[in-house]
């Protein structure tokens, strides 16, 4: 088998674990959302993102808080009639 198609699955397969673990690390947790380490870092420090600090060090992040902070701020669709309509036939 390919290198690139095994490593392909490993990756799928890190991904599928993380998903189904309660707490993520920091690094778990720009893999889980996309977010960046920088970015995450800034929202962790600004305390805009629920995380823990149990020892004074290490970030940890419960899975669920994460995708409710995700979640936050949803935007209902637009009905039907009040959307953009490509004026090109």
């Amino acid at each position: 088998m390919d290198n690139f198609l095994i490593l392909e699955r490993l990756d799928r397969l890190e991904r599928l674990m993380i998903a189904n673990k309660e707490v993520l690390t920091f690094d778990e947790t720009c893999d889980y959302t996309g977010i960046s380490r920088s970015y995450l870092y800034k929202l962790t420090a600004a305390g805009q993102i629920p995380h823990s600090k149990p020892n004074g060090k290490l970030i940890f992040f419960e899975r669920e808080k994460i995708v409710s902070w995700l979640l936050q701020n949803q935007r209902k669709p637009l009905p039907e009639s009040e959307t953009i309509v490509d004026s090109n036939p």
